[in-house]
């Protein structure tokens, strides 16, 4: 399966924010988005003058942060997308929701990982278990009421449990339910908008697509 390769703290540049792609060494003050806040690239420091952007540029750069944040090239994207814009409901909600009812956005919201990304090799080396049923594509949509659990030898156990503790102040969105004993979490129920809990202007994305 395709996935960018490059220097994660590029993207968060481009984007201006932090994006937390690296987990808790984002907080650090080496943080490369905190030492350098222009744009990557050889024309990067000419960004901080200020240049009014156009709506398609605030859009793109919506869609860019959001593809950024839940790890995705374009082509899945635009798949959840067009699967939003099908559903019953406000577009730009319905495909939120549809990239945190991801396996392995799930496991990252348990505190399982500490990025998507480690969420995302678990599931693919076949840790993973929704309703004791294995299951390895990180893609996979959850529904209300799954189990999902992860079982894993000893000293991969202590790894995520170590996650867990280094973890323990973010707190598990209310629609899960996490078992720190078990390493399993329940779906409560589906996540709502505000259970994104990161600054998302979602109607820029529907309005970028819908030209």
């Amino acid at each position: 399966m395709a996935r960018y390769r490059g220097p994660s703290c590029k993207l968060c540049r481009r984007e201006g924010i932090k994006l937390f792609l690296k987990g808790p060494k984002c907080v650090s003050d080496k943080c490369p988005v905190s030492r350098r806040t222009y744009a990557p690239g050889q024309h990067g420091q000419q960004g901080g003058r200020r240049i009014k952007r156009s709506n398609y540029a605030l859009q793109l750069r919506e869609k860019q942060k959001v593809k950024r944040i839940y790890s995705m090239l374009e082509s899945q994207f635009r798949l959840y997308f067009k699967k939003a814009e099908r559903s019953k409901g406000v577009t730009g909600e319905v495909l939120l929701q549809l990239l945190e009812r991801r396996l392995d956005n799930v496991l990252f919201r348990l505190n399982f990982a500490l990025t998507r990304k480690d969420a995302r090799q678990i599931v693919t080396h076949n840790h993973t278990y929704v309703n004791d049923r294995k299951v390895n594509i990180p893609s996979y949509i959850i529904s209300k009421d799954d189990v999902v659990k992860i079982k894993l030898k000893d000293k991969q156990k202590k790894i995520v449990k170590d996650n867990l503790e280094l973890l323990k102040d973010r707190a598990v969105p209310a629609w899960l339910k996490l078992d720190k004993e078990n390493l399993c979490g329940t779906v409560n129920n589906l996540p709502k908008r505000e259970d994104v809990g990161f600054p998302i202007q979602e109607h820029l994305i529907v309005e970028l697509y819908s030209k």
